[in-house]
């Protein structure tokens, strides 16, 4: 068989799927398929003029289309044309059809966009980058989204305590970052709303009875929108509220602002300083004319500054609401010594505080932080984990999901053989510290990660925090002369070795997902929910029933914040017969475990 007759059936081919309708427009050229879908971007007509605006042309119904060549298969040379450039026509091509003659290819417009010329292919001048650059990144800051609230969205270098801000009710006792920023604030706070049903049904449920009527809360919390959401319910339910935050970089400062704008006394912003934070908590409690009578605390400061500033005060509170680990530890240390003079209700301890919060948040949240601040690929990473309690197994269960190989430490010697079991080498910090690329902390200790592991850590060994506290890391022992600290990006550090080995430091050694990303809102429910309800059964609790002591939340507590939960899931639960209670010994209603019970 020839090469003609097989390039003739090549051809045929190609134009099998081209109307056989007789184009007006003729042409001896055939388009082979890439021409083809260069052709169907072009509207015009081949004799159109390249600068001719970029108008529809009319077609008729059953016409061919105006942007495809249809040849005429009766009057076309049934074979292949060859295609060649010829450099006789400004570098265009041309076809060699089968009887040597040349025809030349229709030319193809570039696609251009109307403002491309005037936009991109103009280079900007030296300060016209610098103003690009700067536009850019004002733009990214200014989005006061709950993902973008890690960064600074104020130019303002002044102090929130130098200003004098009031709201739009004129009220000033309120110290933040910017009024201005309320609205933004105010649509963080609806949506965290639609994924806390619990305290909504609570706000709905009692705001008729006003179980809070009387109570005076100051709180010192990360503000956040889920707190903005906890501290509208309990003002709801009757509470006044004043309020600090525990974290010097967690404060969402646009929620803050719709928190003020809402007549609250906010005293918190991103960014204090150790001094700021102090002042902002003692500016909480010190005013004229007002008494808390019940504490909300997350870290134990403020019970702290209390207790060291206005003992005094402790004659009129009449209970403690502690949600942390270390604050809680702080508690069970005055219970000890005697010295604790209020009952204090311990919420980290009550089963949905640690099975949902600290295991599920941080099971979502440490991903979310080290993303956010470093990029990192987690396939592959070596990472160690300091303690393996429920944030914990949180931490190693998301990474090793996404195939990093995780090393545990831990002191504990069951929470070292659940490790064990789960799969995860059980090792000292010092074995491993050398090769590993991810250092995280979360035990609640103090210097957990000294100067020593710090010295040995390889290039580029990323050092973060999970516990509430800063004390884990030894970050004080960093700033010292022979080691430069050179500030990355927000909440980002490089520390550098006089030999140019450099670590990344995260939050200063600060908790890593309230710093440097946010949290799974509906898991902030369940612990906002049991904080309400902990405040309400200290404050309505009858003379007696609680000395000065710390106590866990009553099961059945724990419960009814659980079935709060349950309808957003669409989830039905089994209910015992009269036979089946009977048998087990339970009411119907619950409560349905012990409390040695371990879940």
């Amino acid at each position: 068989m020839s090469v003609q007759v097989v390039a003739a059936k090549m051809a045929e081919v190609e134009l099998q799927d081209v109307p056989s309708k007789e184009s007006p427009a003729e042409s001896p050229v055939t388009p082979n398929s890439e021409d083809k879908k260069l052709v169907k971007t072009e509207p015009h007509e081949v004799g159109s003029s390249a600068t001719t605006p970029t108008a529809e042309p009319s077609v008729k119904a059953g016409d061919p289309s105006p942007g495809l060549l249809t040849p005429n298969p009766a009057k076309m040379p049934q074979a292949s044309a060859m295609r060649r450039p010829d450099q006789q026509q400004n570098g265009g091509d041309a076809f060699v059809n089968r009887d040597g003659t040349v025809a030349e290819a229709p030319r193809m417009k570039k696609i251009q966009f109307a403002d491309q010329k005037q936009e991109f292919n103009k280079r900007p001048s030296k300060i016209g980058r610098r103003s690009l650059s700067r536009s850019i990144s004002q733009s990214s800051t200014d989005s006061y989204s709950s993902a973008a609230s890690y960064t600074d969205s104020s130019d303002d270098e002044t102090s929130p305590r130098d200003k004098q801000q009031k709201n739009s009710k004129g009220n000033g006792d309120f110290c933040i970052k910017n009024i201005k920023q309320a609205d933004f604030g105010r649509r963080e706070i609806e949506i965290a709303e639609q994924e806390m049903p619990a305290l909504m049904a609570l706000r709905k449920r009692a705001q008729g009875e006003k179980p809070l009527a009387g109570a005076k809360v100051v709180g010192c919390t990360h503000i956040t929108a889920q707190t903005a959401v906890l501290m509208e319910t309990l003002s709801a339910l009757g509470a006044q509220c004043r309020w600090a935050a525990c974290n010097i970089y967690s404060t969402q400062n646009e929620v803050a602002a719709a928190l003020a704008e809402g007549g609250f006394s906010v005293f918190a912003w991103k960014g204090e300083s150790e001094d700021d934070f102090w002042w902002c908590i003692d500016r909480c409690v010190n005013l004229e004319g007002w008494q808390p009578n019940m504490i909300l605390d997350d870290g134990g400061d403020l019970t702290h500054w209390i207790y060291k500033k206005y003992p005094n005060m402790f004659k009129k509170i009449k209970g403690i609401v502690e949600e942390s680990v270390t604050g809680v530890h702080r508690l069970y240390q005055l219970s000890k010594a005697g010295k604790l003079c209020v009952p204090a209700m311990n919420v980290n301890d009550s089963v949905t505080k640690q099975k949902f919060d600290n295991l599920y948040c941080c099971r979502e949240s440490i991903l979310d932080g080290l993303k956010r601040t470093t990029d990192v690929m987690f396939g592959g990473k070596q990472v160690v984990v300091c303690g393996y309690g429920e944030v914990g197994k949180g931490c190693c269960a998301a990474l090793k999901a996404m195939g990093s190989i995780v090393y545990v430490t831990e002191i504990d010697p069951i929470c070292a053989l659940q490790a064990c079991m789960d799969g995860f080498r059980l090792v000292k910090l010092n074995e491993v510290i050398r090769q590993v690329d991810i250092v995280i902390t979360c035990t609640g200790n103090k210097n957990v990660v000294v100067r020593e592991y710090l010295d040995r850590m390889k290039n580029g060994c990323i050092v973060c925090n999970m516990g509430h506290s800063n004390t884990e890391i030894d970050v004080a022992s960093l700033r010292t002369p022979e080691l430069t600290w050179e500030r990355v990006r927000s909440q980002v550090d490089h520390v550098i070795w006089p030999d140019g080995k450099r670590i990344v430091l995260l939050a200063e050694g600060r908790l890593l997902n309230l710093s440097c990303s946010t949290v799974p809102t509906f898991v902030l429910s369940i612990t906002a929910t049991t904080q309400a309800l902990a405040l309400i059964e200290l404050y309505n609790a009858p003379e007696g029933r609680y000395k000065q002591d710390v106590y866990l939340l009553p099961k059945k507590m724990d419960e009814y914040v659980a079935s709060l939960h349950l309808p957003t899931f669409d989830a039905h639960l089994t209910e015992l017969s009269d036979e089946q209670a009977k048998y087990l010994g339970l009411n119907k209603n619950g409560p349905f475990k012990p409390n040695y019970y371990r879940y």
